[in-house]
């Protein structure tokens, strides 16, 4: 029986650890830097590849109309991941700096680093300008013209790129002060977080194609709106009593309907994008088709009354990014004729 005991003992043990393990993944670093690592969401990476795939498929959009080099197409993707990462950790980290005390007034971020007091609003604020430093360095040297104007409107607060030298606050320093004065803040996420598809795009093609941008760009801001309402689902008692507002609060039991409308709209968008642009069957099979029925099944499994299943189901907007690149990037392959060429070797 100790015997037994013992063993149950160290099963328990070794569960427990694992499960500490699992959430604490930041714990491989010095404890002085985990909570900047944390400000910038590193153990989260789904915000991550919500930036980034607005960026590949505007790319993967470009090349296939251009007949980009693969070779020149591979290393302009990576770039593509890099600058999303950029944009979103310094994205997190303005947006705990205004949150703070609504954060620590809400049960799922009330352990974030300024939430919770780690660190000071004036390390948050050096830290963050650092990354703006690094953002504006890396886009300087990456693109160029009209180009880096739409990457620097998406990065930093405030700006005045273009030549009509207007100023345009597109920037994700504006949304958690909407939080506080609208039920829309996800309807200009929506911008925000897309901006990347135009920067791509130009950068590639150095047009300013508006047919297909703005219809590409319509379908990503309809993704936003779903994905983000989803999001905000998980904290809807709380943000009620902290004063934060949201297209989840705003709709309340009509919900679904909105997400219904929101994933309707994005698939005829995507679809009328890739008209514009000539894209082949591959697109409207696997991107579109994909895209389909990821979304019936997003619907049908999704339950918004349950934190987990929101997060889940957000968390799986992050995938559905592989689906819709996987169509456009076997049409780019078919259109330069790689998938013959490798056949044949």
């Amino acid at each position: 029986m100790s015997s037994h005991l013992n063993e149950k003992l160290a099963f328990d043990f070794t569960q427990a650890e694992f499960l500490d393990i699992k959430r604490k993944p930041l714990d491989i670093f010095p404890s002085v830097l985990r909570p900047y690592l944390e400000l910038i969401r590193l153990e989260k990476p789904t915000g991550t590849k919500l930036m980034f795939w607005p960026f590949a498929w505007g790319l993967t959009m470009a090349a296939y109309s251009v007949k980009m080099h693969w070779t020149t197409y591979t290393f302009r993707l990576m770039q593509c991941l890099l600058s999303a990462f950029i944009i979103r950790s310094s994205a997190c980290t303005i947006n705990d700096i205004f949150d703070r005390k609504m954060d620590a007034g809400v049960e799922r971020t009330k352990n974030r680093p300024l939430a919770s007091g780690r660190i000071s609003v004036f390390a948050a604020t050096s830290y963050a300008l650092m990354q703006y430093a690094i953002g504006t360095t890396w886009f300087y040297l990456t693109v160029e013209d009209l180009a880096l104007s739409v990457a620097l409107v998406q990065l930093l607060p405030i700006l005045d790129p273009l030549p009509c030298k207007r100023t345009i606050p597109i920037s994700f320093a504006i949304y958690p002060l909407l939080k506080r004065v609208t039920y829309w803040p996800q309807a200009w996420l929506g911008f925000a977080m897309n901006f990347g598809l135009m920067t791509a795009w130009v950068s590639t093609t150095n047009t300013f194609d508006t047919p297909i941008l703005v219809t590409a760009m319509a379908a990503c801001w309809c993704w936003t709106m779903l994905y983000d309402t989803i999001y905000a689902c998980q904290d809807i008692e709380d943000d009620v009593k902290m004063g934060i507002r949201s297209t989840a609060i705003l709709f309340g039991s009509y919900i679904r309907p909105l997400l219904i409308a929101c994933g309707c709209s994005f698939i005829v968008l995507l679809c009328g994008a890739g008209i514009l642009n000539g894209q082949g069957p591959a697109f409207y099979t696997l991107s579109v088709g994909g895209l389909l029925l990821h979304l019936i099944r997003q619907w049908w499994t999704v339950d918004l009354e349950i934190p987990k299943s929101c997060w889940a189901n957000f968390n799986s907007n992050g995938q559905l990014g592989w689906i819709i690149w996987l169509g456009l990037v076997i049409d780019y392959a078919i259109n330069l004729r790689l998938i013959q060429m490798i056949l044949q070797l």
